[in-house]
């Protein structure tokens, strides 16, 4: 067997986590990949499926709201929030607001809040452009259960560091 067929070991959680994926249902069909390929890598990384609750809000400007009331809930040890905003000139405001809202909730709460609010540059309603995003929030959706349990990881050790003293 080669290095690269062999089959990954990931760390395991001292204790149990749980996870909110807030998510647009704009262009839902778009988005979708992303909770998809979120749930099997998070699952990979020993975090229970059971233990991963999605929601979902009309559009990307309502998430931050939804991703502040769950924080506040101290029920969840990390979000994520998965959207598309098509800037379109009249919504070019709607991902930097967002953006700033999720690191404002993750600030304020010491919950981690994660991103996959994507806003193409260019956006084009066709099967083509439909198709290439779909296949870009997979990835996105892979990338951000990375971030995620890598930070879960990273707060769990740094949390037991301040508890001992040693930080």
């Amino acid at each position: 067997m080669t290095e690269t067929s062999q089959a990954v070991s990931h760390p395991q959680f001292a204790r149990p986590q749980r996870v909110a994926f807030v998510q647009s249902s704009w262009h839902r069909d778009i988005v979708a990949p992303c909770w998809e390929s979120f749930r099997a890598e998070i699952a990979a990384r020993h975090v229970d499926p059971s233990q991963v609750d999605l929601f979902e809000v009309p559009g990307s400007f309502e998430i931050p709201l939804h991703v502040q009331v769950l924080a506040k809930t101290r029920r969840y040890t990390a979000i994520v929030a998965a959207g598309l905003v098509v800037d379109t000139g009249v919504h070019s405001y709607v991902a930097d607001t967002v953006i700033r809202a999720l690191m404002d909730v993750q600030l304020r709460t010491e919950i981690p809040v994660f991103s996959a609010v994507v806003t193409p540059g260019e956006f084009r309603e066709t099967d083509e452009g439909a198709a290439f995003f779909r296949q870009h929030f997979a990835q996105k959706g892979l990338e951000v259960a990375v971030a995620c349990a890598e930070t879960l990881l990273s707060l769990e050790r740094l949390r037991g560091q301040v508890a001992a003293g040693i930080v």
